[in-house]
């Protein structure tokens, strides 16, 4: 029995040797991992960051999406251009067949087809040349009697910076003619398109082309109050008559202010370096106006006020301008840049907020002009996306701009800060820094000057308004068809219950929404108010609007039908 007892842990014995062994293998792995700890990690890493974003862009959370894109952006540093303005050599234009020609009025436009009937009517405009600027698109055969046309190649031979920064297929390309005029005696451009007929065909007759010398008018021009100062941006076409439209670019969150002034004030004429024309037919509106005031495919047919008077804008207020109704003076030539970093839809209106801060540096301001030219509704849709960088960033930037100053003592140091501020805060990226510090050379190599900075009124205390500084005008209400129904005397009351918006909308729906309904083919959209929601977002259903916007406070929802859910 003692042996046998004695007997069992012997036969144990060959099993006690096994947890060396373990323990040997776990050795092993230990070593392999502490070999391969980085590669590990970095894999890890990658997978967490591709599930990150696949959850954050299929679950819709565009606001956090935005939010680590902005961190990672933050890590690449934007370098601040220098640059030596008195060693920018000159640029001659000695390569093109219109080197000698010189003209002091020209207008510039970008075409994609053959003439179209309303270019064929501006070419003939008296007194001003016609400037055709081609892209990847246009046909190699383009012609039109009386009109200078810059192909691709005939641009990239002209020796300008800002080529290297254009897309082939963009009328940003228009940046090319804008130099090419001024290289050859420009001193007024009307900014245009090839769909607009000017009214009259005569410029002279709506703008004001002569603002010093013989023909100017010494006028008094209307303007709007200073009076607020929370006001720092208006929407024109209250003045002109039509209170139930907005122009592309102005924020949504406006879009409800539908009052009209309760006074302007007055300011003296001759410093209106940016003159901004009204388009009957189709205005400039953005896609939210453009797919829900339609009750069917018919053509837009606006038409504005022409005998309300031209308004000016005081500096701290702006208005959106847009390139294919507006009128440069050289004083504000250097305002003609259009960024490259933002969409197509974008670009125009940026660089119409970016002028006009810019523009208060050397006493200038603008104005808005009664109907100038007319623009026929091809019923042609474009995608919501493309305005992506309207709706999201366009209300922030308005009061960044207004905010804004800079210690710099001469324009385009000043320009150059701008635009670097305006990238380091994501409004555009780094590109356009870099167009701008191209620009701003290539204004210099052909033989622009800067103009002189003059005192800047803003943060400065201003007079009150007396009594007699107040000036009254009442716009008309004009009839409108929107929705299906014809707005006669109850606009008020219609268009504040439509469109509502409050100070706690949240930019990152509208974002969330246009980039949703993007994803659409441009389906029908139907307007339903929700009598539970008082502020809603755009293009976005009802429990979206409630997940995306803060506080559950929402306006106007727009809802696709089921059937496109």
């Amino acid at each position: 029995m003692m042996v046998q007892a004695r007997s069992l842990p012997k036969s144990a014995k060959p099993h006690a040797r096994n947890p060396p062994l373990a323990a040997t293998k776990s050795l092993d792995f230990s070593a392999w991992v502490s070999d391969n700890l980085f590669k590990i990690v970095a894999v890890l890493l990658l997978a967490a960051t591709v599930a990150a974003l696949f959850f954050l862009r299929n679950a819709g959370d565009t606001a956090a999406l935005l939010c680590f894109q902005k961190q990672a952006q933050e890590l690449e540093r934007i370098a601040y251009p220098r640059v030596d303005w008195s060693a920018v050599a000159p640029i001659a234009d000695k390569a093109s067949k219109f080197a000698n020609f010189r003209s002091e009025k020209w207008i510039v436009v970008s075409v994609e087809r053959y003439p179209t009937d309303a270019l064929r009517r501006l070419v003939k405009t008296k007194g001003w040349q016609l400037l055709a600027l081609g892209g990847s698109q246009t046909p190699s055969d383009w012609t039109l009697k009386g009109a200078i046309f810059l192909s691709l190649e005939e641009q990239a031979s002209l020796g300008f910076r800002v080529v290297d920064y254009l897309p082939y297929e963009s009328y940003v390309r228009k940046s090319v003619g804008y130099l090419f005029a001024i290289q050859h005696g420009a001193k007024k451009i009307f900014d245009a398109d090839d769909r607009g007929e000017v009214i009259d065909d005569d410029l002279g007759k709506h703008f004001d082309v002569e603002l010093v010398g013989e023909g100017a008018r010494q006028e008094v021009l209307l303007q709007y109050s200073h009076d607020n100062p929370n006001r720092t941006v208006v929407n024109p076409y209250v003045h002109f008559g039509q209170r139930s439209v907005w122009p592309r670019g102005l924020p949504l969150e406006k879009v409800g202010e539908i009052g009209h002034e309760e006074f302007y004030t007055q300011v003296f004429g001759g410093k209106q370096f940016i003159q901004q024309g009204i388009s009957n037919g189709l205005p400039d509106v953005d896609s939210v106006f453009y797919f829900t005031r339609k009750s069917g495919l018919e053509a837009f047919d606006v038409r504005f006020d022409e005998h309300s008077p031209k308004v000016a804008l005081p500096q701290g207020v702006m208005v959106p301008v847009n390139s294919f109704n507006t009128m440069y003076h050289s004083p504000a030539f250097w305002a003609l840049m259009l960024p490259v970093s933002v969409s197509t839809m974008a670009s125009d209106v940026l660089r119409g907020y970016w002028g006009q801060r810019l523009l208060w540096e050397v006493g200038g301001y603008v104005v808005v002009y009664p109907p100038t030219v007319h623009r026929y509704d091809r019923i042609e849709a474009y995608p919501f996306s493309e305005e992506k960088d309207l709706h999201v960033n366009v209300g922030r930037l308005i009061d960044y701009l207004v905010l804004w100053r800079s210690d710099k003592h001469r324009l385009f140091d000043k320009i150059l800060d701008l635009s670097f501020a305006m990238a380091e805060e994501g409004f555009w990226t780094e590109k356009d820094v870099k167009l701008t510090a191209a620009w701003l050379q290539d204004l210099l190599a052909v033989g622009y000057q800067q103009p002189r900075l003059m005192s800047l009124e803003l943060g400065r205390p201003r007079a009150n308004i007396g009594h007699g500084d107040m000036k009254e005008f009442v716009p008309q209400k004009l009839p409108s068809v929107h929705l299906g129904v014809e707005e006669t005397g109850m606009v008020n009351y219609e268009i504040a219950n439509l469109i509502q918006v409050e100070e706690n909308f949240r930019e990152c729906c509208a974002y969330h929404a246009l980039q949703w309904a993007g994803g659409t083919n441009s389906p029908r959209m139907e307007v339903a108010l929700w009598e539970d929601i008082q502020i809603c977002s755009y293009f976005v259903r009802k429990e979206e609007c409630r997940s995306c916007c803060r506080g559950g406070s929402f306006g106007l929802c727009v809802q696709v039908p089921a059937q496109d859910f």
